[in-house]
């Protein structure tokens, strides 16, 4: 795979624009930021979310881990099972359910509405969130940030991954997060993130991205 560089200041844009293009008329779009917690995905999808406010595009944006499971189910086998955090943590069924098919239905009308739930369980509580679903219209557009999202069947209209490498991951995890690498590694060697977006952005430095092209 070959890419180009881009500005970092210009990334928020180029990936508005990708949200746009993605757009089938349909329903509101729904697209897939999967990178490493390293990466503080969430501000960069803040910074998105703001090009299409002012574009005219109501927008929302999900955080995945907030869809993680019961902590009685996710840490059954320790709070640093690689195994579990691979393919347990994550509620993908609810994602999917309260988010992203609710999201992708056709309804018919100029003044159709659709629902989603933005959020399940705070992760560090543990604690249900009891969020009210939010209404969107259908030229909205909500953001789904998490890691390990691709591969796993998820409905969306654009998915987005940007890929820290290796060495990098092992740079720039934290202490803590360190016991979780070899979920990483598996990720790329199984599900094979790179092949599976539309967009890759390279993004071992945050201040020197790369786009696929």
């Amino acid at each position: 795979m070959k890419f180009t560089p881009v500005a970092a200041a210009a990334l928020a844009g180029l990936l508005a624009d990708a949200c746009l293009a993605a757009d089938d008329g349909e329903h509101p779009v729904r697209v897939l930021l999967d990178g490493p917690q390293s990466s503080a995905l969430l501000e960069l999808a803040g910074k998105t979310g703001s090009l299409l406010t002012a574009a005219g595009r109501r927008v929302g944006i999900v955080d995945a881990s907030q869809f993680y499971r019961d902590a009685s189910v996710r840490l059954e086998y320790g709070h640093t099972d690689v195994e579990s955090f691979f393919s347990g943590w994550l509620d993908l069924a609810a994602l999917d359910r309260e988010v992203l098919t609710p999201l992708g239905r056709p309804i018919d009308g100029a003044d159709a509405h659709w629902h989603y739930l933005p959020s399940l369980r705070d992760p560090d509580s543990n604690r249900a969130t009891r969020a009210e679903p939010i209404t969107l219209e259908r030229t909205s557009v909500v953001l789904v940030v998490g890691e390990l999202l691709l591969g796993r069947g998820l409905p969306a209209d654009l998915t987005v991954h940007f890929w820290v490498s290796r060495q990098a991951r092992r740079r720039q995890f934290p202490a803590e997060r360190q016991w979780t690498l070899p979920a990483f590694d598996r990720y790329e060697q199984l599900l094979a993130p790179v092949a599976e977006a539309d967009l890759v952005v390279r993004y071992d430095d945050a201040n020197r991205p790369a786009r696929s092209v």
